[in-house]
């Protein structure tokens, strides 16, 4: 276990580097403003996030419901495609890392300078009357390029708002979505609740906040307060041709309920799980894995979340349990050329539990100014290993943030984005210590 812990405090900056250098695919199109002759400021409390209008539309499959859906209506100039990128300054500091100069063997290390986020493309909309669509290339700041999303969709099927089915590779139907963060740092780009790995685990196919391969079925009632859901999905984390999950499959389900608070308006409560199987164990062929595996084992994860209103101050709640077979928290499911077939466990091996936290708080002070913050917390229950100290793993994070919106348009969006996190880490340092580290950006978000 030592060296996991080793390899994760080594791979700190390279991981911050990682991050800043992509961009949140957050699905926020002025082309659907200009569409519809709406305001961005229609369909988002505070760009990307969603207001209550913008679900129902999302949930509608990208439509009023009115004569203006098919595409047949539009100007023949009219073409449906965002860009976004984000131009910024960072700083970036770890207080442990493994250092070969270093006399005791580490040290802190912060770096700063300009730098781009990743480039993303959108484009969606709709085909016809009730087919809709949804294309994202999206690259790094490199400009190497991969499909964070394609999927079609046929909605209201039958005439009915609860017959939509969806195809492709999509963002799972959380109330609380990663795609629409507001946070943008190293530190607090994606929520570490969605993505909390046990240190040494191996399940690398529960990352509720990553584009998965399947298909989708979504409910709702016509004013949209009820909604449900329900998808099948390859064990492959979004990844295509099926180079981990062939053969075996997870499931993922919703069930939101929105009612009226008095003069606060509409809140929302829901709750998911994330249920299924991924393998364990490949053939290898000259010790590469082979596509395909065998060895499935199972996992889940159980949460509840809350969307609450009190006038301009607002707060998204997650809760979440996850928990993963003993063999994922051994190491096993990543395609090591060690998986393959008559390993056995460690002595001791038991099935590593968690929960995780969090809460994230939006200050709407005016339609251009909004401040944030979001505080997480992830604590093991039990560890893969009895011999790991009971709170190897924990997670403490905050940041906080504010963005000013000078322009939020039917033609374009431009947020000036200022943001400071901070996060610690029980027990992953290369002195197996606490990991803490900071990320400090800002920058200009903008789409067109």
């Amino acid at each position: 276990m030592t060296s996991v812990r080793k390899r994760v405090a080594s791979g700190l900056l390279l991981a911050s580097i990682f991050f800043v250098s992509s961009v949140n695919d957050a699905h926020a199109l002025p082309a659907f403003a200009r569409k519809y002759g709406l305001r961005c400021s229609a369909c988002h409390e505070a760009w990307p996030m969603l207001n209550y209008f913008g679900q129902k539309f999302k949930d509608n499959g990208y439509q009023l419901m009115n004569d203006r859906d098919a595409p047949i209506w539009q100007n023949n100039g009219y073409w449906p495609v965002t860009f976004r990128i984000t131009p910024n300054w960072h700083r970036e500091s770890s207080d442990k890392v493994a250092v070969d100069q270093a006399v005791s063997g580490q040290r802190k290390i912060s770096s700063t300078g300009f730098d781009l986020s990743g480039l993303d493309f959108h484009t969606g909309g709709t085909l016809d009357k009730n087919i809709s669509f949804y294309v994202l290339p999206s690259s790094d700041s490199s400009g190497n390029f991969h499909f964070e999303t394609v999927m079609g969709r046929l909605d209201n099927l039958f005439g009915s708002p609860w017959l939509n089915l969806k195809l492709g590779k999509f963002e799972l139907d959380n109330l609380v979505s990663e795609k629409r963060i507001l946070t943008l740092t190293s530190i607090s780009g994606v929520y570490e609740t969605y993505h909390f790995m046990p240190v040494g685990d191996g399940n690398i196919f529960g990352q509720i906040g990553d584009n998965q391969l399947g298909m989708e079925w979504l409910g709702h009632s016509a004013n949209d307060r009820t909604r449900v859901s329900a998808a099948l999905l390859s064990s492959a984390d979004g990844n295509v041709g099926l180079p981990f999950g062939a053969n075996s499959y997870s499931g993922f389900f919703t069930a939101s309920q929105a009612f009226e608070a008095g003069k606060f308006g509409v809140q929302r409560i829901g709750a998911y799980a994330m249920v299924g199987e991924a393998p364990t164990i490949f053939f290898t062929s000259g010790g590469a894995p082979i596509p395909g595996a065998i060895g499935n084992k199972s996992f889940h994860r159980e949460g509840f979340v809350g969307l609450f209103y009190l006038g301009k101050l607002d707060f998204q709640v997650v809760t979440q349990h996850g928990w993963d077979n003993a063999w994922f928290g051994a190491g096993y499911g990543q395609g090591s050329p060690n998986n393959g077939p008559g390993v056995t466990l460690p002595p001791g091996s038991r099935a590593p539990t968690w929960n995780g936290y969090m809460v994230e708080t939006h200050y709407v002070y005016s339609p251009q100014l909004i401040f944030i913050q979001r505080s997480e917390w992830e604590r093991m229950s039990q560890q893969a290993l009895p011999t790991n100290a009971s709170n190897l793993g924990n997670i403490d994070m905050y940041t906080f943030g504010l963005r000013y919106y000078p322009i939020m348009t039917s033609r374009a969006g431009f947020a000036w984005h200022n943001e400071y996190s901070w996060v610690r880490r029980r027990g992953v340092a290369p002195d197996l210590t606490d990991l803490t580290s900071s990320s400090l950006l800002t920058g200009f978000d903008f789409d067109f």
